[in-house]
């Protein structure tokens, strides 16, 4: 009995090192590696009067080989949470998964390009493009992992039906989620975009107003903070998430799992150019795409939350 109250007590040090290595803010992670969980002690049949010799398969379970850490910023909600359940797998192989959480769109790329950080995981193809192009730097996909339905949600007003002139819909003010939200705006029969405006459209692309709606522009994190004084908000399934809303039960209108724009806004994972075939790279997308990672963002997100196949 003492030694197995010993082995409980050793196994429940290396569960608490392991969660240890996911952070938030931008504090130094502690390094962990599977390396350092002690491996459970052979079966001893002798014990207990058997032939041992009859189960020679039976091995003690090896030491896990450290492989090394990755470094990957992402934002809080769902890829700090998809990540820590990527580290557990990623663990058993070797691997240390640190984490950092950043509260914007900014660092987390300029950190990547930097390379004080091998990876991020927050941002869509086109906000990465754009990025790119504005900032001058050389990020990649290195793979998709899931996106998240734009929806519309209740402000004052709880039912779209209800929508009237002079209503104010918040929108998100940066130039791909501006265009996601119009373009969701219009698919409700709201607004109408000038022929050729898509993935770019600003509200200078709106050609009618079938609704005299007043759109007001904010930063995607601050759009949720509109709730108590907008008619409506358009979130991001991240944001949505903050805000304790889900697409399945909140959401008064929300993009199709199989349109174009879902398909377009999947979230990925950004290096920078030359690092997509590191090995941890790819072994951190591959744990991402498992089914035992699809299912867990299936169970836990309510629809807000799509995986990428």
């Amino acid at each position: 009995m003492k030694k197995n109250l010993i082995k409980k007590l050793v196994s429940a040090i290396a569960v608490t090192t392991v969660a240890g290595s996911l952070l938030t803010g931008c504090g130094n992670a502690p390094e962990v590696s599977a390396a350092n969980t002690p491996a459970p002690e052979a079966n001893t049949e002798a014990e207990s009067g058997e032939n041992t010799a009859a189960d020679e398969n039976t091995v003690a379970d090896a030491p896990v080989e450290t492989k090394g850490t990755i470094t990957v910023a992402a934002s809080q909600t769902p890829h700090s949470e998809i990540l820590a359940e990527a580290a557990k797998i990623l663990a058993e192989q070797g691997w240390d998964l640190q984490v950092t959480v950043f509260d914007d769109y900014v660092q987390p790329n300029n950190v990547v390009e930097s390379e004080e950080f091998d990876a991020n995981y927050f941002q869509h193809i086109p906000y990465l493009n754009s990025f790119n192009e504005e900032q001058g730097t050389h990020l990649v996909n290195a793979g998709g992992i899931h996106y998240e339905p734009f929806g519309i949600y209740a402000g004052t007003k709880s039912d779209l039906a209800d929508i009237a002139d002079g209503d104010e819909i918040a929108i998100p003010n940066d130039t791909t989620n501006e265009a996601r939200a119009l373009l969701l705006l219009q698919d409700n029969g709201i607004i109408t975009l000038k022929d050729g405006a898509g993935l770019t459209a600003t509200v200078n692309d709106i050609e009618t107003y079938n609704v005299q709606i007043k759109i007001i522009e904010l930063a995607a994190e601050s759009v949720k903070d509109a709730i108590p004084d907008a008619a409506y908000v358009i979130l991001n399934g991240n944001y949505a998430l903050e805000a304790g809303l889900s697409v399945g039960q909140d959401a008064l209108a929300y993009e199709s799992n199989d349109s174009a724009a879902a398909q377009t806004y999947v979230n990925v994972i950004a290096v920078k150019e030359g690092h997509e075939n590191d090995e941890g790279i790819v072994a951190l997308v591959n744990v991402l795409k498992s089914d035992e990672i699809k299912q867990f963002i299936i169970d836990t997100y309510d629809g807000a939350v799509v995986p990428f196949d």
